[in-house]
């Protein structure tokens, strides 16, 4: 018979609400096989009768037999006919040993990583926000989108395609989407794409990933504005890669130190239609004098183009991969700011040499991309409910971007500078009196707001603090009573 402490144990595990889904069978068999593994039932220790069991538990023999029987099946127990069920003798592996002083510290010791997985935990990873609230940065509107649209076009490709939706898909992507995205970024950003050119991916992180890892070696060196997006200095730094800072101003990089020392770098990244998160765009004759660069030393350039389809401004700027006529421009875009980020693609447009090399190093990540989604992407751009999608988008966060500017400026003068973008998904706004960005941001999601500080986007350490603002997910009545919660917040930690 179990000691009372035994049987206690038995009953806690099978009356915790965490196991509730189990069967009652398979709830007894875990909890008396988690005291082999943990040593409180040593190797040839007899298990209670069934029936004495089941009558301590309040269960029927039926369900004790279930479960004694699984644990012989899994090797936990022998049963012998007429002796009844033993804990099994396991003497080559013992799991029922119990933890040393030491096991139990090596137990708690930080994992055993590589350098560059110790690189990756270490840089947090890019996390977002599951259910945005203002003022989360880089967040489209989802609750218009054209829901039922979409799951139109979606029974017709099942209708159409059939089975072959559920099967492995095309590792560079479905070739209908390669060809709408080629059309689109070509008509649009005035790129030079071609549907060969085109590799489907899950996001633009994975496409940084993929640069990163692809054309550099540990400890190569890229050029990186500053500040820069969070997600593309991570994944730089866990490839190994040296990221050498270079200064942004209102246009955009400031490029002579890459052509001082021209030869330093083997890549460049750049936001260069609205740079992260200063909004300013990159000037032409820099574009130019990158694109020279690069051909001159065989240098790469990352363009990532995340959100210029909302340009509230005149028209965005061509992108630098159509102005490359070297082919040393990788083009990064995502549907993710345009469309929903639940969809997950992001795709690149890539110089023909590296189109096989990229396409094989993503099915060892991956594999592929879903073809039910890109196959109804695909449709969703043909009928041109895209750009008919981005054209009411544009409208709409345009006027949410005045009603944050105006509602900043009145509210929150005591405190920061807007600066207010010609594009983009969210505001810059610049700390101008004694408060300090981190009891900002600190201050601000006490009350439910969040904020991103734009100080940890800088590697200089005499950045300008601050804070950005994402408008574009929230009604102006959200928006409104935000920026009044924000403003009282503030004001309750400056009070002296």
């Amino acid at each position: 018979m179990f000691k009372h402490s035994q049987l206690e144990s038995v009953k806690a595990w099978v009356a915790h609400p965490a196991h509730a889904a189990m069967p009652l069978h398979a709830r007894i068999q875990r909890a008396i096989r988690q005291l082999i593994v943990d040593g409180a039932l040593g190797p040839g220790k007899p298990l209670p009768a069934s029936r004495a069991l089941a009558k301590s538990l309040g269960v029927s023999r039926d369900t004790i037999e279930a479960a004694y029987a699984q644990l012989h099946a899994e090797g936990f127990i022998d049963r012998r006919v007429g002796s009844g069920s033993f804990v099994a003798e396991m003497t080559e592996f013992t799991p029922g040993r119990r933890l040393s002083q030491r096991d139990t510290l090596l137990r708690n010791q930080a994992p055993n990583l590589s350098k560059r997985g110790a690189a990756m935990f270490r840089s947090g990873g890019v996390r977002e926000m599951l259910s945005p609230r203002p003022f989360a940065h880089g967040v489209p509107e989802t609750r218009t989108f054209p829901l039922q649209l979409w799951e139109r076009l979606e029974r017709q490709v099942r209708k159409e395609v059939g089975v072959q939706t559920l099967l492995h898909g095309d590792p560079q992507g479905t070739e209908p989407l390669r060809r709408a995205i080629a059309d689109y970024v070509n008509l649009e950003r005035g790129a030079r794409a071609t549907a060969d050119r085109v590799l489907v991916l899950t996001s633009s992180q994975q496409a940084m990933s993929l640069c990163a890892n692809m054309l550099l070696d540990p400890g190569d060196r890229i050029f990186i504005e500053d500040p820069a997006y969070y997600g593309a200095r991570k994944a730089f730094d866990a490839a190994g890669l040296e990221c050498v800072p270079i200064r942004v101003d209102r246009q955009g990089l400031v490029i002579e130190q890459i052509m001082a020392e021209p030869g330093r770098a083997k890549a460049v990244f750049l936001t260069p239609s609205h740079q992260f998160p200063t909004g300013v765009t990159l000037a032409l004759d820099r574009r130019l004098a990158l694109i020279e660069w690069a051909a001159r030393h065989q240098a790469w350039i990352i363009e990532d183009d995340y959100d210029s389809e909302f340009h509230y401004a005149g028209k965005p700027t061509a992108c630098v991969q159509g102005l490359d006529p070297h082919d040393r421009t990788i083009y990064i875009g995502t549907f993710t700011k345009s469309l929903f980020p639940g969809l997950r693609i992001g795709y690149v447009v890539l110089p023909p040499q590296l189109v096989k090399p990229m396409t094989v190093a993503r099915t060892l990540l991956d594999g592929h991309t879903a073809p039910m989604a890109q196959l109804t992407l695909a449709r969703f751009m043909e009928g041109g409910h895209f750009g008919a999608h981005v054209r009411t988008m544009r409208g709409v966060y345009a006027e949410r971007l005045d009603v944050l500017a105006g509602l900043a400026s009145k509210h929150l003068s005591d405190f920061v500078e807007p600066r207010v973008p010609i594009g983009g998904l969210q505001m810059p706004c610049v700390l101008t009196g004694d408060l300090s960005e981190r009891a900002a941001v600190d201050a601000a999601r006490r009350v439910g707001i969040e904020l991103l500080g734009l100080s940890a986007l800088h590697a200089a350490g005499d950045a300008k603090a601050g804070f950005l603002m994402g408008f574009a997910a929230y009604t102006p009545l959200e928006i409104e009573v935000a920026v009044k919660k924000l403003a009282n917040a503030l004001r309750a930690v400056t009070k002296p």
